[in-house]
């Protein structure tokens, strides 16, 4: 993967101060999560730029071979885990990095850009996140896992040990379950990032609950990048 994703890009005001970069999840692709960004009602927030890349097309192995978006490729199921292909997983990273670069280009510095992403796009915002060189403004996890705790690990980034993550999961997930969830809000706290976890009623999805609760959290990381 060495091109740049191609991407769906939303300003919320001209010249933006801040920059979103929200990863779908297997299967989906860029407008999956076009429509969080009017649900966020950021009418009194800085100007942010959205950015919804798309992963590439691949053969699912866990899925009988089927073609699809994803970010790498997942091997098998074992019990709740996954046996992810880690090389796929670092050439998304070097992906990610690519659109940071971008943004940088643009006027945005690195540490008023935000990871983002649902499931696999989850598992990529850890894993890009906690091992990039530059410190992130945040990371926010929905529904979403670490995929290779041994391939962060190797790179963890001293940068952004301190990196806040939003993190939520739904209780009856029955895609990625949530332990899944846990064990990865338990990652970033032992790799120092204070976490702000949200548990709620539902399945593999976003709830309004949900999204109240990043607008108010983001609401907080606005005001301390623009300090």
């Amino acid at each position: 993967m060495t091109d740049q994703p191609s991407t769906i890009e939303i300003e919320t005001a001209p010249n933006p101060e801040f920059a979103v970069i929200l990863m779908h999840g297997l299967g989906a692709d860029a407008n999956d999560f076009v429509s969080l960004v009017p649900e966020l009602r950021l009418q009194d927030a800085p100007a942010v730029r959205f950015v919804f890349p798309n992963a590439p097309e691949i053969a699912v192995t866990a899925n009988n071979g089927y073609v699809m978006r994803a970010w790498y490729d997942i091997l098998s199921f074992e019990g709740i885990e996954r046996r992810v292909d880690e090389a796929g997983i670092e050439a998304s990273c070097g992906a990610v990095r690519r659109l940071i670069a971008r943004e940088n280009a643009r006027g945005i510095p690195t540490e008023r850009i935000f990871l983002a992403g649902f499931s696999q796009g989850g598992a990529m915002t850890y894993s890009a996140g906690l091992t990039h060189p530059e410190k992130l403004a945040g990371l926010i996890v929905l529904s979403g896992y670490v995929p290779s705790k041994s391939l962060i690990e190797g790179s963890l980034s001293e940068a952004n040990r301190g990196t806040p993550v939003f993190a939520a999961h739904g209780t009856f997930d029955d895609v990625l379950p949530l332990r899944l969830g846990e064990q990865g809000r338990d990652f970033a706290l032992a790799a120092g990032c204070p976490v702000e976890w949200n548990a709620y009623p539902m399945a593999h999805s976003v709830c309004l609950e949900e999204i109240e609760a990043l607008r108010e959290w983001l609401g907080a990381r606005w005001v301390q990048g623009a300090v």
